[in-house]
């Protein structure tokens, strides 16, 4: 048995020394990733934007190894309040790059949920995200990535203060995204 710290709830620990999760606890996280991708394939960004909390960072590096306090270029490095820019836009229907918006579908699997205490968990995953574009020429496009979340247990529900999408093809053309992924 490995003697460890108690980090909240959690009692039981890995070989590594990792507090597990209960159950219950993978359910609701597993949960709240699916609402999360539901809201967004359905766009409904308001809905989505209320499980981001204060200090929310939305990131997708060019490369797959880049670190996040890095000077290199990303396709999208949003704070809190460029998060919200980018929300207000796509509520306003008139984004022309989704004129008509297109219908998106996630599929989330490979769900590995660490507990990293004070009620916080960071949770890696393989989504792929399809999409078919309805502007002009109709076609399906395809976007693999694998996705760190940073959840927090706030005044009783999950909120998410970090979405990193790490795509598969980040240094290859990539046409626009326009959507929150």
């Amino acid at each position: 048995m490995i003697a460890a710290e108690r980090i909240g709830k959690h009692t039981k620990y890995t070989e590594d020394g990792e507090a597990m999760v209960t159950i219950e606890e993978r359910v609701r996280i597993e949960e709240f990733l699916f609402k999360e991708a539901r809201l967004a394939d359905e766009s409904c960004y308001s809905e989505w934007e209320a499980l981001v909390d204060d200090d929310m960072h939305y990131w997708v590096p060019v490369k797959e190894d880049q670190k996040q306090e890095s000077d290199q270029v990303s396709l999208l490095n949003d704070n809190r309040a460029r998060l919200a820019t980018r929300i207000r836009q796509l509520n306003t229907g008139v984004r022309h790059a989704q004129l008509p918006p297109s219908r998106m579908r996630r599929v989330i699997s490979n769900i590995e949920i660490e507990a990293t205490g004070n009620d916080e968990y960071l949770v890696r995953s393989n989504v792929v995200l399809y999409e078919y574009r309805l502007q002009a020429v109709k076609e399906m496009e395809v976007w693999p990535a694998r996705v760190l979340h940073k959840l927090r247990e706030k005044d009783g529900e999950l909120k998410m203060f970090a979405k990193h999408i790490f795509l598969l093809n980040s240094e290859g053309p990539i046409r626009g995204l326009s959507f929150i992924i």
